[in-house]
């Protein structure tokens, strides 16, 4: 087998359906023989797209997501989705090309150092230098990409490591077989077969491994029980889920089940959205900062007490226990009372099963209760509010009744999200895809690129803002040649509203914050997909329903919505 084969097998041995990618020489033959062997290739328009699909990949279905750029300009075009993957902690193996090992540094095409680029942000690199150690480095990529904290690896490929040795061989002795050599040059010959034994040496046919299991910390049956303990004897406790919660995607049954045991008023924030369904009765979505710092004990599983925690003020007069993989963010701004450093799903499960039927709390559980109804009805109020020419509030509002139970929501863009944020709710686990704490405009199509793939049978709404569609909209060209219908909805209020609202106000200046009123659904025209203009409110269910049929018959769908401003999220800028 050439290098690329040995890529596609070990891909195969580890039930890689898919690889993401933007086309270059370098990687080629790992594209060929992935194909050949049943894995769909599916090629983009930008590399951090293929790095944001795959990402999607890893966090819906817990094998690691798995894309392939190309050297140099394709590696570091990928940067900045691998990095979102690491504060994410979503598992992915990103294969970059390279020049060949005898011309890296002598000024190749694409030549950098791409490992010193890429080492701060993933788990684990590896370059192999010769033809035998490509297996092995593949195999350990994927064993650390989803072992204690989950995250992103890379692995770089040279060019002459992924061909077949005839072919490598060759290349070089067109450049070396001449006649009449010099005393140099017969020197320099001799150094490349030199060079090609080592590359080439050892080179039977490698033995693909059985993935190993991953290796995911648990908590002692002692602090399981000071954790239950803890919880029973509190009148007032609050648990928070976050995206760490979910790295158990088949067995998202038990979290639900662990959670309805434990009977306590819980958030959900990130990858956990949707765990409940909607209308769960232990569930509560707003004034967290107020039913937090109510509380007596808090339960955070996966959530660091970060700036969405007001890093750590919001928890600051309970008990803490936490859950979390990782030491830094188990003890990050504020050292819990009970700190586990150990799987928040495994450990939740282990806590259901023995923590007692949960006393009534009925006075905690309705003091929650009612600050839900009271902004459930300031956010209806809200929503009736006169604003031209659509009131954002009442878009997302109306798009909350077109959801079936299997619809995804991914979530790409700032103000315009986050009123989606508090007013639609996910309708299963595993149902919410957005960046996570790095706030990365542009994951949109790569989000929902992955989300139609590994469940085509939904349907999948890419929610964007205006401003975030720029990053990403030729993708349309990408889910048309694919036949991926997935359905997008612009908020289009011709800004970038979220900076816009405190920019405005503290600096009394607009500059840079204003946008094109455009015709995005022309755009998406133009890449086959079918485009829908709505300006009239009377006319969004409609578009919506349009919407929905059109992209269950095998069409990608956009829906430019021209919405206003409200002052629904006036000063929530975060810093």
């Amino acid at each position: 087998m050439n290098g690329g084969a040995r890529v596609a097998e070990v891909l195969k041995a580890h039930g890689v359906p898919f690889v993401f990618t933007l086309v270059g020489g370098h990687i080629s033959p790992i594209l060929v023989e992935s194909k050949r062997r049943g894995i769909r290739v599916v090629d983009v328009r930008h590399e951090v797209n293929a790095v944001f699909a795959a990402d999607a990949v890893g966090r819906l279905t817990g094998v690691p997501g798995v894309a392939a750029v190309t050297a140099g300009p394709g590696v570091t075009n990928a940067i900045t989705a691998i990095k979102n993957a690491q504060l994410a902690q979503s598992p992915l193996v990103l294969i970059g090309g390279a020049t060949a090992t005898m011309l890296r540094g002598r000024g190749s095409l694409q030549d950098i150092d791409q490992l010193a680029l890429i080492e701060p942000h993933v788990k684990f690199a590896a370059r192999p230098n010769r033809m035998s150690e490509v297996v092995p480095a593949l195999e350990r990529a994927f064993h650390e990409a989803v072992s204690g904290v989950p995250g992103p690896v890379f692995v770089e490929l040279a060019v002459d490591l992924l061909y077949d040795e005839a072919t490598v061989r060759e290349w070089y002795a067109r450049q070396t077989d001449k006649e009449d050599k010099t005393v140099s040059e017969h020197a320099v010959s001799l150094y490349v077969k030199g060079h090609l034994a080592y590359v080439f040496g050892r080179g039977r046919e490698p033995r693909i491994r059985t993935p190993r299991a991953p290796e995911v910390p648990m908590a002692s049956d002692r602090d399981v029980r000071r954790a239950a303990e803890m919880l029973t004897k509190a009148e007032r406790p609050l648990m928070v889920l976050g995206s760490q919660a979910m790295l158990r995607p088949d067995r998202a049954h038990e979290l639900v089940e662990a959670v309805e045991r434990l009977g306590i008023p819980v958030y959900l924030s990130g990858m956990a959205r949707g765990l409940l369904g909607k209308g769960h009765p232990l569930q509560h979505r707003h004034k967290r900062r107020k039913a937090l710092r109510a509380a007596d004990v808090v339960l955070l599983a996966g959530v660091p007490a970060d700036f969405r925690l007001d890093y750590g003020s919001h928890v600051a007069r309970a008990s803490v226990i936490g859950i979390n993989l990782s030491r830094d963010d188990l003890n990050k701004n504020r050292r819990p009372n009970l700190g586990l450093q150990a799987d928040p799903h495994t450990t939740l499960v282990q806590l259901g099963r023995i923590v007692p039927p949960p006393a009534p709390r009925e006075q905690w559980h309705a003091e929650l209760r009612e600050r839900d109804e009271a902004r459930d009805a300031e956010i209806a109020e809200m929503a009736d509010q006169p604003c031209e020419p659509m009131n954002p509030l009442a878009v997302c509002r109306q798009l909350d009744e077109h959801l079936s139970d299997t619809s995804i929501l991914v979530g790409d863009g700032g103000d315009f999200i986050a009123t989606a944020a508090y007013t639609v709710s996910p309708r299963r686990p595993l149902s919410w895809l957005d960046p996570g704490v790095f706030g990365t405009l542009g994951v949109g199509a790569g989000f929902a690129l992955g989300a139609k793939l590994v469940r085509p049978e939904a349907d999948v709404w890419l929610l964007y803002g205006d401003g975030a569609a720029g990053f990403s909209m030729l993708e349309y060209d990408t889910f048309v040649r694919h036949g991926v219908p997935v359905i997008g909805v612009i908020g289009n209020d011709a800004g970038w509203t979220q900076i816009l609202r405190d920019q405005e106000v503290i600096l009394e200046d607009d500059v840079a914050c204003v946008l094109a009123p455009t015709d995005y659904h022309v755009i998406a025209e133009g890449c086959g997909a079918h485009g829908i203009f709505v300006d009239d409110p009377a006319k969004m269910n409609d578009a919506y329903v349009e919407a929905v049929q059109t992209a269950r018959q095998g069409q990608p769908v956009l829906i430019n919505a021209r919405i206003g401003r409200s002052d629904f999220r006036k000063g929530s800028i975060s810093m």
